[in-house]
């Protein structure tokens, strides 16, 4: 299974981010392999559309589970219609969220946690 963790750094110990479309990286960890690769987030600065941008990446990336603090509306929206299942994860390290999630510790995002534009940067 490829678990994608949003995240501020490019390794296990690295923080999570709490926000999807905008975050710096999706690390992808393999639990099968046990490989973990980094995908910068090229939707993190984009004017609009980040959420769906980033739901596409981590499609691309070979991603089944996502691990994330907060979902947009968009975001929600594409990762259901993918069935692609999201999973809360306050904060710590990619380590500590893949640990929780493999424990069956984390609660399932049914839906939008955040209104549109919540993650954007303000000038």
């Amino acid at each position: 299974m490829k678990i994608a963790v949003t995240s501020t750094g490019k390794d296990f110990q690295s923080q999570t981010d709490p926000r999807f479309g905008r975050c710096a990286n999706f690390i992808i960890y393999d639990t099968e392999t046990g490989i973990l690769k980094v995908y910068p987030n090229s939707a993190a600065e984009a004017a609009g559309g980040a959420g769906s941008q980033a739901t596409q990446a981590v499609a691309d990336a070979g991603a089944e589970v996502v691990i994330t603090g907060n979902l947009g509306p968009n975001a929600a929206r594409a990762l259901q219609e993918i069935r692609i299942p999201v999973y809360r994860f306050g904060s710590g390290t990619v380590t500590e969220a893949i640990e929780k999630f493999r424990a069956g510790k984390l609660e399932l995002i049914q839906g939008p946690t955040v209104a549109s534009h919540h993650g954007t940067k303000k000038g």
